[in-house]
């Protein structure tokens, strides 16, 4: 099993900056990649970011790019989400996700992802 475990989020006005943090302890070994997603009211949860733990690879849902960066810190097991010009839109909870599946990618869906932490909200006040 693999834990992970959010913070970070909070409020934020309209164009400002925040940075999540996502810690991984457990079983981490075997961990390929780990990713993203948020979830708004009544709407599904959307990819945002995925990083490949081995290469280091990332990928950005096209709402994000160039506005967000996804990173990681190999001997912490964390992954980090900076995210900058946040809209009210993007106002949801943030989940980070662990994927042991083999892979040289950056998974983008839901299901290829194993573990999940318990989400930490993210409001955009306008």
């Amino acid at each position: 099993q693999v834990q992970l475990v959010e913070s970070g989020g909070g409020l934020v006005q309209v164009g400002g900056s925040l940075t999540l943090s996502c810690a991984a302890a457990g079983r981490t070994f075997g961990t390929y990649a780990m990713g993203w997603f948020r979830q708004a009211p009544g709407k599904e949860r959307e990819f945002v970011a995925s990083i490949n733990w081995s290469n280091g690879r990332t990928d950005y849902a096209d709402s994000v790019k160039g506005r967000f960066t996804m990173s990681k810190d190999n001997a912490k097991l964390t992954v980090f989400l900076q995210m900058n010009s946040l809209k009210p839109e993007e106002t949801a909870v943030y989940y980070c996700a662990a994927g042991s599946t083999p892979t040289w990618g950056t998974p983008k869906w839901a299901y290829e992802y194993e573990y999940w932490g318990q989400g930490t909200q993210v409001t955009v006040s306008s």
